[in-house]
């Protein structure tokens, strides 16, 4: 029996927002309090380097879940691999949540750290494609415009749950009691987005379009392997239009945090507000990209808001510089609206590139590793390493636009289903 399409946009939009949650919680947390809970020793630039390397880690790991699920996603269903990827998200959460600092388990307490991101960016890999297509390959309409768009708000929704509750959970409490225990709450509150993700999902059937090939017996043995040697021009092109948003979305939502903190004379709670309402305004123009993408197409879309991106990466430094609160805020929303232009399509952008028996470890591979070799995994890190060496918010404007170049030209030589 067809699941209704409210119950399918649920499934698929549930799953990335606790994914994205989670994913988006140990980022905050690195940019504000792991350089002191897990790299004390470290002076504090350096401590919030090694804290964002952890970030990195997260990213160098999608491609393995996207080589990994994307081949079961293929061979078994989409259905199945999301049920995967949701517990073991659940997991790796809970064991963060749990894990001591240094000052109790020294030197081994990073080290675990890092292997638990790890595979929290196994999970996050192979999450994106299938939650993707469990509406966009629905045979219908609207499946792979305004469908394959419901996937695209877990970013947003969970970057809004994730700076809410740390936001809440630091006006809370001082400084001192969030930096020694309060951090974990967020972690241990995403057990129950786990829950709900867990029961919508579980009610859900298989794709059309993939359990007709599956009836037919036409499933393919080793997708990834006809990725690699039948798609290597589309992977390319789909990687591509990682770049600009990946970087742009680093900047806004955790660059941003250490910067205004530490240079921009903000509190972090007044950070934190920035982003939330940023990323709630973000969800709002996903909606509306997506719903306008049925009419004039996801390439266009795209590209619209790659043009868009350009200033933004300028206008971000411009309104922190005031030192302003409510400036900032604006900054933040204009950037995270033109990213939403562009996320919003990404993936109905992508998953056009691949055909039905090798969707799933195509738009997995295309989307991992676009991010991980434009720089979205390593932007943190490149970016303050960048103001560090030469002082100067032009340099990082710069990177971001370099970016979006890239992406904008793949978007350009994209093929497209109307």
């Amino acid at each position: 029996m067809t699941a209704s399409p409210v119950r399918l946009a649920l499934g698929s939009a549930i799953g990335t927002t606790f994914e994205w949650y989670d994913f988006m919680v140990y980022n905050t947390l690195a940019a504000l309090v792991f350089n002191h809970v897990f790299f004390p020793q470290a002076l504090p630039w350096m401590g919030t380097l090694l804290a964002f390397s952890t970030y990195a880690v997260g990213y160098v790991s999608r491609p393995l879940g996207s080589v990994i699920f994307g081949w079961l996603g293929d061979r078994t269903g989409r259905r199945h691999v999301l049920m995967l990827t949701l517990a073991l998200m659940g997991l790796t959460t809970g064991l963060i949540a749990l894990l001591p600092g240094y000052a109790r388990l020294g030197a081994i307490s990073p080290v675990i750290l890092v292997l638990l991101r790890f595979f929290q960016g196994i999970a996050l890999g192979g999450e994106w494609a299938g939650a993707l297509l469990l509406t966009a390959e629905q045979n219908t309409e609207t499946a792979m415009g305004m469908g394959a768009t419901w996937s695209q708000l877990g970013p947003g929704l969970g970057t809004v749950l994730s700076a809410g509750v740390i936001w809440g959970v630091t006006r809370s409490m001082d400084p001192v009691s969030f930096q020694e225990w309060g951090w974990r709450i967020p972690l241990f509150l995403s057990l129950l987005l786990l829950a709900v993700g867990w029961f919508v999902r579980s009610s859900l059937s298989e794709t059309p379009q993939f359990a007709e090939r599956q009836a037919r017996g036409e499933v393919l043995a080793n997708p990834v392997g006809q990725v690699l040697r039948h798609h290597g021009r589309s992977l390319l092109i789909a990687a591509s239009t990682r770049l600009g948003p990946d970087v742009l979305y680093a900047l806004l939502t955790v660059f941003s945090l250490t910067y205004v903190t530490q240079t921009g004379g903000q509190s972090r709670s007044v950070a934190l507000m920035a982003v939330l309402v940023g990323s709630a305004w973000g969800v709002v123009v996903t909606l509306l990209a997506g719903r306008f993408s049925n009419a004039w197409g996801a390439k266009r879309i795209f590209l619209v808001g790659t043009v868009a991106a350009l200033p933004a990466a300028f206008l971000f430094f411009w309104f922190a510089g005031t030192h302003q609160a409510v400036l900032l805020g604006l900054g933040i929303c204009l950037g995270l609206s033109v990213h939403a232009v562009m996320y919003a399509v990404q993936g109905s952008l992508i998953s056009q590139q691949f055909p039905v028996e090798v969707r799933y470890s195509g738009s997995s591979i295309a989307y991992t590793c676009g991010s991980l070799a434009g720089g979205g995994a390593f932007a943190p890190l490149i970016m303050v390493t960048l103001f560090r060496a030469t002082h100067l918010e032009l340099s990082i404007s710069l990177y971001v636009v370099a970016a979006l170049l890239i992406s904008g030209t793949g978007a350009f030589l994209a093929r497209e289903a109307r």
